[in-house]
């Protein structure tokens, strides 16, 4: 690719994060007639126009968005090889960008980021916790760690660990409403409902000797909220039934502060992976960033998941 191309790609790029043709001219320092000359050099160039342009904006065409992903990929892979190339001992630097669900990224994730930056100080960290799936294209995120797989062919994911999910009640509230035996008895209860982008996650499957039931939370009386920390703390405090991840609530269960419930119907599920771009250049600090994971969860897994309920099959 002949270098002025990819000095086109770095003004597209800037001027899509400025907002700004002349800010991002005066950045890579040219003037924003150069920078407006070279713009529509490339859309002739691949014939398709990259911004909507009016005097005061600019926004991207359903083309440029596209355009902007490969040229991100593109000029990562380029940065990165420099840098692998300058000081092979030091590849693992820069910035990684995570996302996490709130609760695990808050006691299991956290830490250990902690613990992979004391190994690579070099290193800068960009953490978004989130209980609704972060869009990695649009939102800029170089690894998420998501419980099940992603459904866009232009992600791929590793496995890291077993998931499944429990529903659990505080010894005080079951003192006071009684355990449920079967999904029917739901019916007589209260909940707390976590909400996220895609909606309540308010329907919970179970499997009793292979016969599958589910039950949908009515959200009229339902307590709501789009934290699962905050989740796991109303529960704590007696306000109702919530379904967790397992391990989110493992400390909480085997000191029996939670209690779960109807565990002979437990659902195995997908488990929880490491997803990241298809084609993206995996840099060194996303590499050992994901090896390192792939160990802390191996490593995990016995000890935190043992003794605990499991799915029956």
């Amino acid at each position: 690719m002949a270098t002025d191309r990819l000095g086109d790609m770095r003004l597209f790029v800037e001027a899509t994060e400025l907002k700004s043709l002349t800010a991002a001219g005066r950045k890579i320092g040219i003037s924003a007639a150069a920078a407006s000359a070279r713009l529509i050099k490339l859309e002739g160039a691949l014939e398709a126009k990259l911004f909507d342009r009016t005097t005061r904006s600019l926004r991207l065409t359903d083309e440029g968005q596209v355009f902007l992903r490969y040229c991100k990929i593109a000029l990562q892979a380029i940065d990165d090889a420099e840098t692998a190339l300058q000081d092979k001992q030091s590849a693992v630097k820069g910035k990684i960008r995570i996302s996490a669900a709130v609760d695990l990224g808050r006691h299991l994730i956290s830490p250990w980021i902690e613990a992979f930056s004391q190994i690579y100080p070099d290193l800068s960290i960009a953490l978004t916790l989130t209980d609704s799936n972060s869009n990695l294209i649009h939102d800029d995120i170089d690894i998420a760690i998501r419980f099940g797989l992603p459904d866009n062919d232009l992600l791929v994911a590793r496995y890291l660990a077993p998931n499944w999910r429990v529903l659990c009640a505080s010894p005080a509230y079951l003192e006071k409403y009684g355990v449920p035996k079967q999904p029917a008895d739901l019916i007589r209860h209260k909940f707390i409902v976590l909400v996220t982008d895609s909606g309540p996650l308010n329907e919970y499957y179970f499997n009793f000797d292979h016969q599958p039931l589910n039950y949908v939370v009515p959200m009229e009386n339902a307590w709501e909220t789009n934290d699962s920390v905050q989740a796991r703390m109303w529960a704590l405090a007696g306000h109702g039934i919530t379904r967790k991840i397992i391990w989110d609530v493992a400390t909480e269960l085997k000191q029996g502060s939670l209690q779960a419930l109807l565990t002979d119907g437990i659902v195995r599920e997908a488990g929880i992976y490491a997803v990241m771009h298809k084609n993206k250049y995996l840099a060194p600090r996303i590499r050992s960033f994901l090896d390192f994971l792939i160990k802390k969860f191996e490593m995990a897994a016995p000890d935190i998941l043992t003794q605990l309920p499991q799915p029956k099959s």
